[in-house]
């Protein structure tokens, strides 16, 4: 570490942000697998995209297949996944870019890292949705895999899930369609966002 020096910026977070007409957000959005993460992250991109902001999506599938594809899941593995992610958020955050995240992240204490990471800019949206209603949507396949026990430190079952404490939006999809909870989550993030 001794011989890491920081580069000087000529174009800062601010200057970028300027440029793009929007403030750079982290929007962090957590649920059970099969709880309408990754479409509410879609459909939210999908929103901010015709009202003129820069968004990135990134979720389970777009990281593990590629930089933390050397990770499993572990408890070890999977709290180093989730540090990486908000390190990566970090740099679109510097390009002033609303970086709109979709990972179970299945413990308060690995949230609050990504947030401590992330500093003010993190929003947390957590997707509400039961054990059993995920496992009816089962759209993977994960569930019935799971229950037949051919998948281990499954989150929910075998594995651990806390509830968020901190979530500035919760998305009930147990009682809302995915186009309320688009809604709901659009509502609270156009004001953030707003240049």
């Amino acid at each position: 570490m001794n011989n890491i020096h920081p580069t000087n910026i000529y174009l800062n977070r601010s200057d970028k942000e300027q440029y793009l007409k929007q403030k750079a957000k982290v929007i962090w959005i957590t649920g059970l697998s099969g709880s309408g993460k990754s479409t509410l992250a879609h459909g939210l991109e999908r929103r901010l995209a015709e009202r003129g902001y820069l968004t990135q999506v990134l979720d389970g599938d777009n990281i593990r297949t590629g930089i933390n594809n050397n990770l499993g899941f572990t408890a070890e593995d999977r709290n180093e996944n989730i540090r990486r992610i908000a390190e990566i958020n970090k740099l679109f955050l510097n390009c002033g870019i609303i970086t709109i995240n979709a990972f179970i992240s299945p413990t308060n204490a690995v949230r609050q890292m990504a947030r401590e990471i992330i500093g003010d800019d993190f929003i947390e949206i957590f997707v509400d949705a039961s054990f059993e209603t995920c496992a009816q949507r089962d759209p993977k396949g994960l569930y019935k895999k799971a229950l037949a026990g051919e998948i281990k430190n499954f989150t929910g079952l075998d594995a651990p899930f806390d509830r968020p404490e901190d979530a500035e939006v919760t998305v009930d999809t147990n009682k809302l369609s995915i186009e309320e909870g688009i809604e709901k989550a659009y509502e609270f993030v156009k004001s953030e966002v707003r240049w």
